[in-house]
């Protein structure tokens, strides 16, 4: 029989093997040591992980995918600083530590950061305390790896000085920690190595943390440029995985799908990112258009062209409209009129549409307003007019009003102003004027004052061309026209308002003075309230005047009709002629001399950047079946 002190003595024994065994089996049946687990992570894609998952369509989008350069990036919007961030437990999941040796990979464009301004480019972040475990930092002309010392709530910094990344220009870096020593590449250049005072901490925890991708989870530390690619790769150097390379500032190791090149993928499960894009202008000769100049514009001065590049074709695509060009002319369309027209006037009218008013010269048809409707000018409403010669349209305080000029001659005679009513919409009679055989209006203003012109073209009772025009004001009060001025004229046929600057004009034509067509047309300019003779030109039996502006220039041209020298023959191929105002002299000066056919009017039109003038020729001594000519402005350029 055994004695109870050696029984005890045996069963403790016992029980010390079996502890022993049992421990054996769990190291067995365990997985490798917490070490082994921590050095077995992979490349971790840090941006990727971070793209917000998918969700509704509608939900709006706290990224940005930005175009610039010829490379995609993402943008966080202002103050979605958790935007990019995932918990850390879900890429360290066998083993919370930090791996002591590792490589972060960034591509970014960060533009120029101010004094003492810190951006994060990436982060751990301990979610108790609010305390950055590890961090990768910018400031201007720095790079800066915080990691937090061990016990206590303090961070050693490794700061790589005069590096130059915030200078709105796409950069590959590469930052390699190995025990004490930290090594930094730039876009595949000399390698700068630093050396801490203490090795990288190899009991780094990420328990309880959130990884931040572009922040550190508050607002001023938002990084407010482009991130491109962002990775963690533990226990090795990059470096060599990156280099050399034919384009260092831009290497992809892993990007993001919504970054490579191509269409943005569209997930219709997943959110809708914002696209935009930033571009430059290149001027001078034709620049090279490859992939990495995707969206480049590109301004070609000589052709006035703006054009982007196509990086898959290569080629440069223009993206201005090409400007229109007078090619030719065709019908439209054929207006019936009861009797010979004199004139047309085009107008709008506010809510109402295009009006087109026709001068008529039989009384008893009257003169009709067509009105543009279905694509076409349809009769709209006939108005009694005496052998009407011209329409003129002007608004007053938003009022619509149309002047006929009667040239009738009978006593009195009478010119009519007619008025818009709205509620009927119809012109309906304002007010008539006494004219003697009036054959043009013209309406202006000045210094918020409204006028109105006639040109008198002679007497009916003696046949008298040297006759008064007149100038009428409008009376506020009244609401009606009154008597301003009276100008000298002789057979007026046409009166032109114009401004220069400051400087107000008329230009009346001048006709005929009884004897003969050779006579002066006169230029009058507005001064101290009312019009004074600045100009006498000689003309030949001179139907209208037209003022134009190009280029800063500014010209009138005169429709001279016939040479009639008191029984002598007609002569009616015959020099119109341009002049152009010259500010030195202060004098309008013969520009050119155009020849034309009995010129009746001459009007200047603009298609696309082209300057044009027409001139409507009527008679050339035998037949009254000619051909009117447009001609093109052509000025040489200025610098």
């Amino acid at each position: 029989m055994v004695e109870t002190p050696t029984l005890m003595m045996l069963v403790r024994l016992l029980l010390r093997v079996t502890w022993l065994l049992l421990l054996l089996l769990l190291l067995a049946a365990a997985p490798a040591g917490s070490w082994e687990a921590c050095t077995e992570l992979l490349p971790l894609d840090l941006l990727q992980r971070a793209l917000p998952p998918p969700g509704p369509e509608d939900t709006p989008t706290q990224v940005q995918i930005v175009q610039s350069r010829g490379s995609r990036g993402l943008r966080l919007v202002d103050a979605a600083v958790t935007a990019l961030s995932f918990p850390a437990s879900q890429i360290f999941i066998h083993c919370h530590m930090f791996p002591a040796e590792f490589s972060l990979v960034a591509t970014f464009k960060a533009p120029r950061l101010r004094e003492k301004e810190n951006e994060f480019i990436f982060s751990i972040v301990e979610e108790g305390s609010d305390l950055v475990l590890l961090g990768l930092r910018m400031s201007r002309n720095r790079l800066q790896l915080m990691v937090r010392s061990s016990g206590s709530t303090g961070h050693s910094r490794l700061t790589f000085q005069e590096v130059g990344l915030d200078d709105n220009h796409w950069h590959t870096v590469a930052l390699a920690v190995t025990g004490p020593y930290a090594t930094l590449t730039v876009d595949c250049g000399l390698p700068v190595e630093l050396k801490q005072l203490q090795p990288f901490p190899s009991s780094l925890s990420t328990a309880g943390s959130q990884v931040f991708v572009g922040s550190r989870g508050r607002p001023r530390s938002r990084y407010s440029g482009l991130l491109r690619q962002l990775l963690l790769l533990p226990g090795s150097d990059a470096t060599p995985r990156l280099c050399p390379s034919e384009d260092p500032h831009l290497v992809d190791m892993s990007v993001p799908q919504v970054l490579r090149p191509g269409p943005v993928p569209v997930d219709p499960c997943g959110p809708a990112y914002r696209y935009e894009a930033e571009t430059w202008v290149t001027l001078g000769t034709r620049p090279p258009c490859s992939a990495a100049k995707e969206g480049q514009l590109w301004f070609n001065a000589l052709k006035k062209d703006l054009l982007v590049c196509s990086g898959r074709t290569g080629t440069w695509t223009s993206l201005l409209q090409k400007a229109d060009r007078l090619d030719y002319v065709e019908d439209y369309q054929d207006l019936y009129t009861p009797s010979e027209t004199f004139d047309v006037e085009l107008f709008s009218i506010q809510s109402q549409g295009l009006f087109m008013a026709a001068a008529n010269r039989d009384s008893r048809s009257g003169s009709g307003i067509y009105r543009w409707t279905d694509g076409s000018f349809q009769l709209y409403q006939n108005i009694s007019t005496r052998e009407a010669r011209a329409w003129k349209h002007f608004t007053i305080d938003e009022e619509v009003f149309l002047a006929v000029a009667n040239s009738r001659e009978a006593e009195p005679q009478l010119s009519v102003i007619y008025r818009w009513q709205r509620r009927r919409r119809r012109f309906v009679q304002h007010q008539t004027l006494q004219t003697h055989s009036a054959v043009d209006w013209e309406a202006f203003s000045i210094q918020q004052q409204h006028f109105l012109v006639v040109a008198n073209h002679r007497r009916a009772n003696d046949s008298n061309h040297n006759i008064h025009s007149v100038l009428y004001w409008w009376n506020r009060t009244t609401e009606l026209f009154e008597e301003n001025q009276t100008l000298s004229t002789s057979g007026a046929y046409d009166v032109e308002f114009f401004s220069v600057g400051s400087f107000h004009f008329l230009a009346v034509a001048n006709t005929f003075n009884g004897v003969s067509t050779l006579i002066s047309s006169h230029i009058y300019v507005w001064s101290e309230g009312s019009f004074h003779l600045f100009q006498e030109i000689p003309t030949f039996g001179a139907t209208d005047w037209e003022s134009f502006q190009v280029d800063g220039r500014y010209f009138l041209v005169v429709a001279n009709s016939q040479k009639v020298w008191q029984h002598g023959p007609s002569v009616y191929n015959i020099n119109s002629t341009v002049y152009e105002l010259n500010t030195l002299t202060r004098t309008f000066i013969p520009f050119q001399d155009l020849l034309t056919h009995s010129a009746v009017d001459w009007e200047f039109f603009t298609v696309g950047e082209g300057n044009f003038l027409v001139v409507a020729n009527s008679h050339d001594g035998t037949s009254y079946s000619l051909n009117s000519v447009v001609y093109r402005l052509l000025l040489p350029v200025t610098h």
